[in-house]
């Protein structure tokens, strides 16, 4: 299957950011793209820099005026999109959410990001709620997408119980950069460590892996840091954990990836991981901690 990749900047005019991705998104198209995936809350910046409360208004209903308008091009296109949308619940109810748009411009399906950090700079818990759809893969007409969002990219219990419930494939809408003030070994280090946990997944549950980034540097709006430079580097790993494709960090780019969707089980049969699985001894993961 041809998989569609954007890797963009953003700016604070939301209307031009949608411009722009849905001529990124056409071009994917037009490239023989059946699925194409989007970056993390792309149609805004990275607001959680600061917790500011007019922010809220960036939110939207699902279904809503990104869904309405990202379906009207899926199906115009005859393609599967991924989009990561600031979701309005209710009144005082925020979530940050994936939806999958069908060919023909239906929802597939939705995910609510579980994990949400609370860091300098990544201020998420201020806006959003903790997801509550569980980890299940989201049925298309291109296979089962075992859909998480940035931070759950971390842990790999998400990307396990999305392949015991069937994905074909993990992937993960994200927002991640360097802090400026860190020296070059430690940038080097996390972006290593990103990559590596990720390709992880990928040989744990012998399934392919999809990550889009943000590039570009997003101002504070506090002041108190120098901002996000989003470090790009969006990638596609195969179900050994080999990279079939890497972006740059500092360039937006388009590119259209050929992933096997047979390879999985060629690997699996090599390395039976899920059959060795000693289940009946797992029972302290669901522990916060062993003491």
């Amino acid at each position: 299957m041809k998989v569609g990749l954007v890797q963009q900047s953003c700016t604070s005019d939301v209307r031009a950011n949608v411009e722009k991705l849905k001529k990124n998104i056409t071009e994917c198209a037009q490239k023989g793209a059946e699925l194409v995936v989007l970056q993390e809350l792309h149609n805004s910046l990275y607001f959680c820099q600061t917790e500011d409360t007019g922010c809220f208004d960036l939110a939207e209903t699902i279904p809503g005026p990104s869904t309405e308008e990202f379906s009207a091009l899926a199906k115009s296109l005859n393609i599967v999109l991924v989009l990561s949308l600031f979701e309005k619940r209710a009144v005082g109810l925020y979530h940050n959410t994936a939806v999958v748009i069908e060919r023909d411009g239906s929802i597939a399906g939705k995910y609510r990001k579980m994990h949400i950090p609370d860091d300098p700079a990544y201020y998420e818990k201020f806006y959003f709620t903790p997801g509550d759809l569980g980890f299940h893969p989201i049925q298309t007409s291109v296979g089962k997408l075992g859909l998480m969002v940035c931070w759950d990219q971390w842990y790999p219990e998400g990307a396990r119980l999305m392949a015991l419930a069937g994905a074909d494939m993990l992937i993960y809408p994200t927002a991640i950069g360097w802090e400026s003030t860190d020296p070059q070994d430690e940038k080097d280090r996390q972006l290593g460590a990103w990559m590596t946990v990720q390709r992880g997944h990928a040989v744990a549950n012998g399934l392919p892996v999809i990550t889009v980034n943000r590039t570009g540097v997003e101002k504070d709006p506090s002041g108190e840091t120098n901002g996000i430079q989003f470090w790009g580097n969006s990638f596609v790993a195969g179900p050994q954990g080999e990279l079939l494709t890497q972006f740059p960090s500092d360039k937006e780019e388009n590119r259209v990836v050929e992933v096997s969707m047979t390879r999985s089980e060629d690997v699996r049969r090599i390395w039976p991981f899920l059959r060795d699985r000693r289940i009946e001894c797992f029972g302290d993961l669901t522990k916060r901690f062993r003491d």
